[in-house]
């Protein structure tokens, strides 16, 4: 009977395994073969490279072509609330279908997948790190993250924050408003869309820090320039940014 039941439990097993976890890759459509292979396969994931154009060390903008990273033209006139930002890619190819799966359709799997990538391409990255205090991720309102079911910069802030060996601050940055997602709006509309909605509910948590904040994805940058005010008016040192793709 035990021999029964245990048979029983690993069928089930099994069988909620591949609910949760399809046997095809969920890019490419080939067959999940290799053991530990989860929603993506190892060839798809062979594809996500970090991007090794020239970019502003600033604001980290890529640029097209060849050549040395440099200053770019708005950094040199304005420098911006964030003090450094580091992208992994641009948002195209294999990373904007793994983004995609991993926010929309839930495969919340891909964080740590997606934080090991980011970890290898920035960790002797020192101007990044060094004096680090904390990781924060950009929040999403109550209402959103409930319809989601996880705040997907949250997971990877996470992720990040172990291997990085820092501490990961949630819930002292809040989103007061709902607002339509910065995706559904053309460029000009996002920065009056999330224009005063953040907000630092536990400065003492952030006083005086050097803030590493976290988001998948980096259109306009009016996100990530709303959250750095909250923080900087809050009290913190310095805001400095990690983002999956850029736009």
């Amino acid at each position: 009977m035990t021999g029964f039941f245990a048979r029983t439990a690993a069928r089930a097993g099994a069988t909620i395994g591949l609910a949760l976890f399809p046997s095809r890759c969920r890019v490419c459509q080939s067959w999940l073969e290799i053991p530990g292979e989860r929603v993506v396969c190892g060839a798809c994931l062979t594809q996500l490279i970090p991007e090794r154009s020239p970019a502003c060390p600033c604001c980290g903008t890529f640029f097209d072509g060849a050549g040395e990273s440099h200053y770019c033209g708005s950094c040199l006139e304005s420098p911006p609330l964030i003090s450094r930002h580091r992208s992994y890619g641009r948002y195209a190819g294999v990373l904007k279908s793994l983004i995609l799966l991993y926010k929309f359709q839930r495969y919340s799997v891909l964080a740590g997948i997606l934080a090991d990538r980011a970890h290898a391409a920035f960790r002797k990255d020192e101007d990044l790190w060094l004096g680090a205090q904390a990781l924060v991720p950009v929040p999403l309102h109550p209402k959103r993250e409930r319809e989601r079911g996880f705040n997907q910069s949250a997971l990877l802030a996470r992720e990040l924050a172990r291997k990085c060996g820092l501490a990961t601050v949630e819930k002292a940055l809040i989103r007061t408003r709902s607002a339509p997602p910065q995706s559904t709006l053309e460029a000009a509309d996002r920065a009056g869309n999330v224009r005063g909605v953040f907000e630092v509910r536990r400065p003492e948590r952030i006083r005086g820090g050097v803030i590493v904040l976290v988001d998948d994805v980096c259109t306009t940058g009016a996100t990530l320039k709303e959250c750095a005010a909250a923080l900087l008016g809050a009290g913190a040192g310095e805001v400095r940014a990690v983002t999956l793709a850029r736009a």
